[in-house]
């Protein structure tokens, strides 16, 4: 149980990671972070309903990483592009 909750923390300093290394990207793949963070979230939860925990650990992951690029995406402080 402790081993899961790690990987979920683990999961928010990742996602500034990545937004931070392609903040370039973040703007012009904003569209595609929503339909991640849907999937993500959708299957995470069907698998962790059908008892997968280890694959809705997986897609909650990937949830916690898109929703932070979407928010890195609206702060104008972070990007290197002004728009």
């Amino acid at each position: 149980m402790m081993l899961e909750v790690l990987f979920l923390i683990l999961a928010v300093p990742a996602g500034f990671l990545i937004a931070w290394l392609a903040n370039d990207e973040l703007v012009s793949g904003r569209r595609w972070f929503y339909a991640l963070l849907l999937l993500s979230i959708g299957l995470g939860g069907w698998f962790f309903l059908t008892g997968l925990s280890y694959l809705g650990l997986t897609f909650s992951f990937m949830a916690i990483v898109s929703f932070i690029s979407i928010l890195k995406s609206r702060d104008k402080k972070w990007l290197r592009i002004k728009h």
